[in-house]
């Protein structure tokens, strides 16, 4: 009972603060540039708390997942008062509409970017050495007389220090046999080790076909980092985890990779409960995985999210005029429909792993 209360607590914590910088920057690119903000509610709903700060209301609704940025002018239908024309939405033009829309998705991606930068900064840059952990009997590495504690410090006369580099050295080889330098105790020798081809399967869960030698890493390290290559290495792991979000979801409408990993809130939940009890920089790894996820999907060009209106802004920048109300209304049942079906789905998964765990 305390671990699921501890659960909800971090999952609640995590998508708060998630839900809040999204809507934070539609808040804030909407004020600079003029608009009216009438509503920021974190979560969907009946109004819980709230407290109305000059023009703007400010409130925490019942429902946490998601939360809303209401504008004066929103609507192009809706009647504005001469007086509010200048600081309507629908009234401003197609770049700071643009922005406002984008800025949501955008600050999300950036906050994964302070996470990661504070994370390298004070806690430093995990990795895996290349200290052989285990030794797979009758491989390639054993038959060469690999043991588990021996350190592979070069291969084919070039240092290796990360067991990605090494992976990449072995990959690299097609099959071609590599002259391998290791640490024993105080000692070095040198090796000569023929890759074997193996079936396997990459991060995605898709069956591949990957050279390999029989080993598996046996320790992580810390590499301390100066704030600059901190920062650099922050926007670098946004992009990446970015990059592999979209494919994921490429290669999943394409058929290439199984929906059932999709996750619901109850995965959201017990994830970021396993993260906490982790301790404080797993659990922030984790808030920055999910926050680059929501905003890559709200990129997703499906109506009502933040990606739907900026396409009907390209449409609008194309046609020279914005997209008839009936079309935009058209389009967003159709993108209720797609996300009702995906959350309904995801739901489904959540439990379908309670009762197969």
């Amino acid at each position: 009972m305390v671990n699921i209360i501890h659960a909800v607590v971090a999952a609640l914590v995590g998508l708060g603060i998630l839900i809040i910088i999204h809507e934070l920057g539609h808040f804030l690119l909407a004020k600079k540039t003029g608009v009216g903000v009438l509503t920021f509610s974190i979560g969907f709903g009946p109004r819980l708390l709230g407290r109305r700060v000059g023009e703007t209301e400010y409130l925490v609704s019942a429902f946490p997942l998601g939360g809303y940025v209401k504008m004066v002018g929103e609507d192009p239908e809706e009647e504005v008062q001469a007086g509010d024309t200048q600081r309507s939405f629908s009234h401003q033009g197609l770049a700071k509409r643009a922005a406002i829309v984008a800025a949501g998705p955008v600050f999300n991606l950036l906050l994964a970017v302070v996470i990661f930068a504070c994370i390298f900064i004070f806690l430093g840059i995990r990795f895996l050495t290349t200290q052989v952990g285990a030794v797979e009997p009758n491989s390639p590495a054993a038959r060469a007389g690999v043991q588990k504690g021996d350190r592979i410090v070069g291969v084919d006369g070039r240092e290796v220090k990360k067991w990605e580099d090494l992976s990449s050295k072995i990959k690299e080889s097609q099959g071609r046999a590599l002259k391998v330098r290791l640490q024993r105790d105080s000692h070095e020798l040198e090796l000569i080790i023929q890759p074997i081809k193996r079936e396997g399967r990459n991060i995605f869960g898709e069956q591949t076909e990957i050279w390999v030698i029989g080993i598996a890493s046996g320790e992580v390290a810390v590499e301390k980092v100066n704030p600059v290559l901190a920062v650099g290495q922050a926007f670098y792991a946004t992009g990446e985890y970015s990059v592999l979000t979209v494919l994921a979801l490429f290669k999943m409408i394409k058929g290439e990779v199984s929906p059932r990993n999709l996750g619901g809130p109850l995965l959201i939940a017990q994830m970021a409960g396993q993260q906490a009890r982790e301790g404080l920089g797993s659990f922030l790894f984790f808030v920055a995985i999910l926050s680059i996820n929501l905003g890559v999907l709200n990129l997703l060009p499906i109506p009502v999210l933040d990606g739907g209106h900026l396409l009907f802004f390209l449409f609008e920048l194309i046609l020279g005029k914005p997209v008839k109300l009936k079309h935009r209304e058209r389009a967003q049942q159709v993108g209720i429909f797609i996300l009702g079906l995906i959350m309904i789905y995801a739901f489904y998964r959540d439990i379908a792993r309670f009762f197969e765990g």
